[in-house]
C-alpha cells in the first residue's frame, strides 16, 4: 500500500512538472490557445529579421531587425498577461543616391492579454482571445487576435485571425492590418518538433483602400528542455501583390511594404 502511494506521488509530481513548463511556443508567428498556469512566469527573447526589398522602391540590401523582450505571467489558469519592450534596427541603401540609411528606434512598451475561453484539453478546439495595446509616444497600436488550436496525438495546429490599427506620425496617420496565420507541427520526440507555418499579411492605409497582400510559407522547428525552449521559423514570401500598382519591379511578389524573407527566433525560460 505504501509503495502504491509513493508511485502515485511520483506520477503526480511528474505531471505537475510537465504542466509547470508547458509554456513553450511551437510556432514563431502563430499563437496557440493554451495559457500559462496560475503563478507561472517566463522570460522570452524575440529576434525577427525582415530582409530584402526591391531596388525599385529605393531600398537596396534592406534589413530590419526587430527585438522584443517579454516577461509573461499566469494571472489565472485562463488569463495570461505579458509586458514587452520593443526596439528595431533598420538599414538599406538608396540606389538613386548611393546613400546608406540606418536607424535604431525604441518602439515602445506593449501589454499582451490572453484569455482562454475554451481549453483545448476539454473541448474539440481551443479558443483564446488576445488584446495587445502598444505605445511609444510617437506611435500607438491596438492588436486583436482570435486564436484557435488543438493537439491531436503527436500533431499540433493553430490558426490566428488578427486585426491591428496603428497610429504613426505623432498619431496623425492611421493604418489597418489584417493577417491570417496557420501552423502545424509534429512532435518527433520529447525534445524536437518540426512543422510548417503560413501567414498572409495585408495593409490598409487609413482604412480607405486595400493596399497590398503578402503570403509567406516556411518550416518551423522547436527544441525543448525542462525549463527552457527555443523556436525558429524561416518563411520566404511565395506570393504578393500591390493592388495600387506602385510598382516594385518584381512580378508575383510584394516588395514595397514587405520583404522576400522573414525569420524569427524565440527563446523562452521559465522560472
Amino acid at each position: 500500500m505504501i509503495r502504491r502511494q509513493w508511485i502515485a506521488v511520483m506520477i503526480a509530481g511528474t505531471v505537475s512538472a510537465n504542466v509547470a513548463f508547458a509554456s513553450e511556443r511551437y510556432f514563431g508567428y502563430t499563437y496557440e490557445p493554451e495559457t500559462m498556469p496560475a503563478g507561472a512566469a517566463e522570460f522570452e527573447q524575440w529576434i525577427t529579421l525582415r530582409t530584402q526589398r526591391s531596388n525599385a522602391v529605393g531600398q537596396d540590401n534592406y534589413n530590419k531587425w526587430e527585438l522584443r523582450e517579454e516577461f509573461e505571467y499566469g494571472v489565472t489558469d485562463n488569463y495570461t498577461v505579458s509586458l514587452y519592450l520593443n526596439t528595431h534596427a533598420e538599414s538599406f541603401r538608396d540606389p538613386a543616391t548611393a546613400a546608406n540609411n540606418s536607424e535604431f528606434k525604441f518602439d515602445g512598451i506593449s501589454v499582451e492579454n490572453r484569455y482562454m475561453v475554451l481549453n483545448p484539453a476539454e473541448h474539440a478546439v481551443g479558443l483564446t482571445l488576445y488584446f495587445e495595446p502598444r505605445y511609444s509616444g510617437e506611435e500607438a497600436e491596438l492588436e486583436q487576435k482570435v486564436i484557435l488550436g488543438q493537439r491531436c496525438g503527436d500533431w499540433k495546429w493553430a490558426l490566428n485571425l488578427t486585426h491591428a490599427t496603428e497610429w504613426s506620425d505623432n498619431l496623425h496617420s492611421t493604418e489597418g492590418e489584417v493577417e491570417v496565420s496557420f501552423g502545424i507541427t509534429r512532435h518527433l520526440n520529447n525534445r524536437w518538433s518540426l512543422g510548417l507555418e503560413m501567414r498572409d499579411h495585408n495593409e490598409l492605409p487609413d482604412y480607405r483602400l486595400w493596399e497590398n497582400t503578402a503570403v509567406y510559407i516556411g518550416p518551423v522547428v522547436t527544441y525543448t528542455r525542462e525549463n527552457w525552449w527555443t523556436t525558429l521559423t524561416v518563411m520566404p514570401q511565395v506570393y504578393g501583390k500591390n493592388f495600387q500598382n506602385d510598382g516594385d519591379g518584381v512580378s508575383g511578389l510584394e516588395l514595397e511594404g514587405h520583404e522576400r524573407l522573414n525569420v524569427r527566433l524565440v527563446f523562452g525560460i521559465g522560472f
